[in-house]
């Protein structure tokens, strides 16, 4: 998504306003372990401030369908995000996130890199239940049961009694 900022640069305007929907490679979507990604809508805006940096302003709005951690059923998760940096037009940090050829800019990069950072660890569907998940010698643990492993029982009690 390149965005042409020749008047930014030229001072004839003092904003670039935003707003696309982005729809994403299958391949990047299958790679981020997602199950698919909705078009993404992304708003806002890119200023040219008084030190010939760049302060890029926008809210990425979309839904991203993940496998459930317990069942794999397709769970829809929301996300909203904010982004507001400044980027100097002279800088490394530039030409590493924003691929900057001659007067456009290209903002594909930041939206990805922050759509991935908000993918959760797990997902777990509403109508996913832990009651069924246990059989012969097994058995989910969740976080509010807590269960001493029967070897490592007898370790603490070799520590009690050198203590006395």
């Amino acid at each position: 998504m390149k965005i042409d900022i020749t008047k930014l640069k030229n001072s004839i305007e003092k904003q670039i306003e935003i707003s696309e929907k982005i729809v994403f490679n299958d391949d990047d979507i299958k790679s981020a372990d997602m199950l698919s990604l909705e078009p993404v809508l992304v708003k806002g805006i890119i200023k040219k401030n008084s030190f010939d940096n760049y302060n890029v302003i926008l809210n990425i709005t979309g839904k991203m369908v993940l496998p459930c951690a317990i069942t794999l059923k397709p769970v829809d998760y929301p996300f909203n995000i904010s982004i507001d940096e400044i980027f100097s037009e002279n800088a490394e940090e530039m030409s590493k996130k924003i691929k900057n050829c001659e007067n456009s800019i290209d903002i594909l990069p930041i939206v990805w890199e922050n759509i991935l950072m908000e993918i959760p660890m797990k997902v777990v569907s509403p109508d996913a239940s832990y009651e069924k998940l246990e059989g012969e010698g097994w058995k989910i643990v969740t976080e509010d049961c807590e269960s001493i492993n029967p070897e490592l029982a007898k370790l603490k009690d070799l520590l009690d009694k050198k203590e006395v």
